[in-house]
């Protein structure tokens, strides 16, 4: 069974992603971007807020993002860290912590990491029990193989030539587990239908 909400849910809020901030070009390396309007959209409600982000990282290893959105005025520092085969990766300081994700759950009056928001905050798939976690677990596996193929004729889409047997093999192991998990879960309560239904 799920747990109860005590806590709120974190893909209910919106969120910062430094990797995915940076493949949509609102920062770069080594540059002043300047201030860019920012939208977050729900694939069922659709736009559900919008801002304003500035950033720099012209400095060496440092440099710091602006958040605007309604109320909220946040600058959040960034730091470049050495990888240990060459190059940097950057992340936002939050709490002296490295993080490459920011969150701001419903209610809140900040971005900040998972770690900081601690026990006042869970994941979606935290509320959920094992048959909402097995679809969830399908649908992403076939959000991940499904490519520009047609999403109603697959249920398990075929592997993209892209991809390594080894990981399209690892994805089916794991969706015939959830498929095991789904089929579990109609006998019991099949059978659970039959005791009640012949007492």
């Amino acid at each position: 069974m799920g747990r109860a909400r005590q806590r709120v849910c974190l893909q209910d809020g919106l969120k910062l992603d430094l990797n995915r901030l940076a493949r949509n070009g609102f920062i770069k390396p080594s540059a002043n971007i300047g201030s860019r309007g920012i939208r977050w959209t729900h694939s069922y409600w659709g736009e559900i807020a919008s801002g304003m982000i500035s950033a720099d990282m012209s400095g060496q290893n440092d440099g710091w993002l602006q958040v605007q959105l309604g109320n909220l005025d946040q600058t959040i520092i960034l730091v470049a860290r050495h990888r240990h085969f060459g190059g940097k990766q950057w992340y936002f300081m939050c709490e002296n912590r490295p993080a490459s994700v920011l969150w701001k759950p419903n209610g809140a009056t900040r971005f900040c990491s998972r770690q900081t928001w601690g026990r006042r905050v869970a994941y979606q798939s935290q509320f959920n029990d094992a048959t909402n976690r097995a679809h969830s677990g399908k649908a992403r596996i076939k959000s991940r193989l499904i490519a520009d193929l047609d999403p109603n004729e697959w249920d398990l889409p075929p592997k993209p030539k892209w991809m390594r047997w080894l990981t399209y093999n690892r994805h089916v192991a794991r969706y015939d587990h959830y498929e095991d998990i789904l089929d579990y879960g109609c006998v019991a309560l099949a059978a659970k239908l039959a005791k009640d239904f012949f007492k």
